[in-house]
């Protein structure tokens, strides 16, 4: 399906067939230094920034960027390309990353690289073709470089030739949404009415509306030791298998007489639960729109076609624009330890309740080793793939806990708290609870996707 989809992008986006610079591009005298207090997610030094310009684009910009997306759809010359780099404009860097993201590998991105290392002098005669349009965004997000004048409107032109459906979200020229950050996730939206079983026939990651359930008893099927994401709404607990969520990564359900959305990014290893039956009207139905931010999945409600911060659960577009979803709590742990500490759960039933064979290991371990697209800059404190328990502390304090740790010193029988957060052991997972012994919602997460979530969030330590 996604080389389906990936044909589908290459024959609407045509290749130039303006023969490219040959050889190694001559980049312009090395004008940054290093700043080792910024690093990637590899854990190398991203550069300081260079000179940005302010104010209107020159002429001679403007022309060069015109003359590139007029062409888009048809042929694209690559010297006019090359023209956005002679200008010096880091501004448009973006533009120039938006097409590395459709066209790496390919002369318009071979292209779109050289022309973002003319115009900002930085060495990157090492970075790997395969890894262009990921170095150039990391730098661009850690640099924070302001957008161009007029960036959304020709972010639009490029993306909605790809996928229509994103149309709504460009059309809120209010929105809160940073065009910068998003960017494509290698899938199409899903934009199916709720309760639809039928596969996406463009390729799009399918949610799982209502899921057939089984008794606890009956879920012999998934291993005892095998990942479930538990969630326990007034008195009432389900387990979600890791696999079937690795497939839908998104799921509306009912539990505890309560109506959410549960997303699933497999890319920051987080997945929450909304609470989606706190407007009026009816519950919010919650889908995957097939763009990332900041390698953070972006949902949207198919009603009325509102973009969200899915790691913050903020609305960003739209008539619910402004709106924070209620979040409940999710324990990340196995299910043998989940339906003892909770024997009266129920558990996803082995094919969803659609007739779906799942996999054991849906991604083959796709997101071990690193985020896979680009983030900016890490925070150094723990490695980026390290696993913590995430909460917003009642005064509004973010605090962190790396699972691991915690979890051990809780067996070993010591007190896990900080900025008024205590932990607790629940089924081998960790739940987050007030001074005053309240619940407090809380999901586990990568810590790069975390701390970038919440910059300066407090961290404990053992």
């Amino acid at each position: 399906m996604l080389g389906r989809l990936f044909l589908v992008v290459v024959l609407l986006l045509v290749s130039c067939s303006t023969p490219g610079p040959e050889g190694e591009t001559a980049a312009r005298e090395q004008t940054t230094t290093t700043a080792p207090e910024m690093i990637d997610s590899d854990g190398n030094p991203i550069p300081q920034a260079p000179e940005i310009a302010e104010g209107p684009l020159s002429s001679e910009a403007t022309g060069a960027l015109d003359a590139v997306w007029d062409a888009l759809g048809t042929t694209i010359d690559v010297e006019h390309v090359a023209a956005l780099g002679d200008t010096g404009d880091v501004r448009l860097a973006w533009l120039l990353s938006d097409l590395l993201r459709f066209f790496q590998g390919r002369e318009v991105g071979t292209a779109a690289f050289d022309a973002f290392v003319e115009m900002t002098g930085v060495d990157l005669a090492n970075a790997s073709s395969t890894r262009h349009w990921r170095v150039v965004t990391d730098y661009l997000i850690a640099w924070d470089v302001p957008a161009p004048p007029g960036y959304a409107t020709y972010k639009e032109a490029l993306y909605t030739l790809v996928e229509p459906g994103w149309q709504p979200f460009f059309d809120d020229t209010d929105a809160d949404i940073d065009w910068r950050w998003i960017s494509w996730g290698g899938v199409l939206i899903d934009d199916r009415p709720l309760g639809d079983v039928e596969p996406c026939a463009e390729g799009c990651i399918p949610a799982l509306d209502d899921p057939r359930v089984v008794a606890a008893g009956l879920g012999f099927w998934y291993p005892d030791d095998g990942i479930v994401f538990g969630v326990t709404i007034n008195g009432e607990s389900r387990a979600y298998p890791k696999n079937i969520m690795e497939v839908h990564e998104m799921v509306n359900d009912t539990l505890g007489g309560r109506r959410f959305g549960m997303p699933y990014c497999t890319l920051c290893g987080a997945a929450q639960v909304f609470l989606t039956d706190t407007v009026d009207g009816d519950p919010l139905v919650l889908r995957t729109s097939g763009l990332l931010s900041r390698s953070n999945k972006v949902m949207y409600d198919l009603a009325t076609e509102s973009m969200f911060d899915t790691f913050l659960g903020v609305a960003l577009s739209g008539p619910l624009q402004g709106l924070a979803l209620e979040q409940a709590s999710v324990v990340t742990t196995t299910w043998g330890e989940w339906k003892t500490e909770h024997p009266e759960t129920t558990i996803v039933a082995k094919d969803g309740g659609r007739g779906i064979e799942y996999p054991d290991d849906p991604l083959g371990g796709r997101d071990d080793n690193g985020p896979i697209f680009p983030v900016g800059d890490v925070d150094p404190r723990l490695p980026v793939q390290e696993q913590v328990l995430g909460v917003v502390a009642p005064d509004g304090v973010s605090v962190a806990f790396p699972v691991a740790a915690a979890r051990s010193a809780l067996e070993e029988g010591a007190e896990v708290r900080l900025a008024g957060v205590e932990l607790r052991l629940d089924a081998g997972g960790v739940r987050a609870f007030d001074e005053s012994g309240a619940a407090i919602s809380a999901h586990q997460a990568f810590w790069f996707a975390w701390s970038q979530f919440h910059p300066g969030t407090e961290l404990w330590e053992r």
